[in-house]
């Protein structure tokens, strides 16, 4: 069975996305409303996903568990941001002259308009979408709990919860971590109960953008453990780990969820570049979070850079400049984004998604 495009994310972006209303109440309303919709598509993905891949216990019981966490989910939302954004910019650059009356109920929220909706109405498109927003958030979650083992960071709480080797074993941990790597990419192509069948033509698109960074994000995490060993690590050196262990999950994400909208070669440009700025602002929040927030509010362990003796922004430059830094790389990937994708942070769910990223507290 294939789930109808009027499903998930799908619906939200024509009723939403594509009507245009400048009250701020509203957008934020809007936004929380379009990630909510993200995240429960993606929790019946995964569930979907495990059914299928027929995991033996105490495998099964693991990957469940840290799939199914208090996650911020930043990489798949990022996915769905910007397939919204991309198949709306096609929408502002295709659509013909309306009607007032039409464009009035537009903005009204009360219906979308009818090239919207034709470029919506592609079930593969958006199944490839949901593929892509589930590879992201496997890897993802492999590599946090690869991180947290004894043999790496050896944390206790990750996500508001104890950790996958403090609930099981670390070997099953380990697994647990290998498996979902094997997943992320499986998805892309797997013939899943719920999904249309794979597009081959956006998949192997897909795979060309999602392994190289995939190896990026080992290779970063490998120069993480290797800076820990150097106290006079400059901020170019730094910026280098950040750009391939945080960075690079996140152009992928982008990436992705632009090609499976048909993003053009500018609009996957403009993509890249808003996510180089935003990976390495996401870094630096991350560093400053953990010395000002608390252990309850992070979901993890606050100060373990500091015990780690690891190079941090924070460390490298002290909290305010730090922040100064991290808010003008926000505003350097909004401007790429803009320069390229019609809208605003009222009307584009990738700019929305910006603003709420800008001001998380964990």
């Amino acid at each position: 069975m294939t789930v109808s495009p009027t499903s998930g994310f799908m619906s939200f972006l024509r009723i939403n996305y594509g009507a245009h209303d400048n009250a701020d109440h509203h957008i934020n309303n809007k936004t929380k409303q379009f990630h909510q919709i993200v995240r429960t598509q993606i929790a019946k993905d995964i569930e979907v996903l495990f059914a299928y891949a027929k995991l033996p216990s105490p495998l099964l019981d693991a990957c469940q568990y840290v799939m199914t966490g208090q996650g911020k989910l930043v990489r798949p939302l990022l996915v769905a941001s910007a397939f919204a954004s991309v198949n709306d910019d096609r929408w502002q650059n295709e659509a013909q002259p309306i009607s007032p009356d039409i464009s009035e109920t537009m903005t009204q929220g009360n219906t979308a308009n009818p090239l919207l909706e034709n470029l919506l109405e592609n079930d593969s498109d958006y199944d490839m979408a949901r593929r892509a927003a589930l590879a992201v958030e496997l890897l993802h979650t492999y590599s946090l709990v690869h991180d947290d083992l004894p043999c790496m960071d050896d944390d206790a709480l990750r996500r508001g919860q104890p950790t996958a080797h403090i609930v099981f074993t670390e070997a099953t941990a380990l697994l647990a971590g290998d498996v979902l790597q094997t997943l992320a990419f499986e998805v892309l192509t797997a013939e899943l109960p719920t999904f249309a069948p794979f597009d081959a033509a956006i998949a192997s698109q897909l795979l060309a953008v999602f392994a190289p960074r995939a190896r990026r994000m080992v290779s970063g995490q490998t120069l993480d453990l290797n800076a820990e060993a150097n106290p006079d690590i400059a901020q170019s050196q730094l910026e280098a780990v950040h750009r391939d262990k945080t960075g690079a999950l996140i152009e992928a994400a982008m990436l992705m969820g632009g090609i499976c909208a048909g993003a053009t070669a500018q609009a996957r440009m403009a993509l890249q570049e808003c996510a180089q700025h935003i990976g390495l602002a996401f870094q630096v929040q991350d560093d400053i979070l953990d010395v000002t927030t608390s252990t309850d509010t992070l979901g993890k362990p606050a100060g373990s850079d500091e015990k780690l003796d690891k190079s941090t922004y924070v460390k490298l430059m002290g909290v305010e400049q730090a922040t100064s830094y991290a808010q003008s790389l926000f505003n350097d990937g909004r401007a790429a984004i803009l320069r390229e994708l019609s809208g605003s942070k009222d009307t584009n769910a990738l700019l929305a998604l910006i603003e709420w990223l800008w001001s998380r507290k964990k």
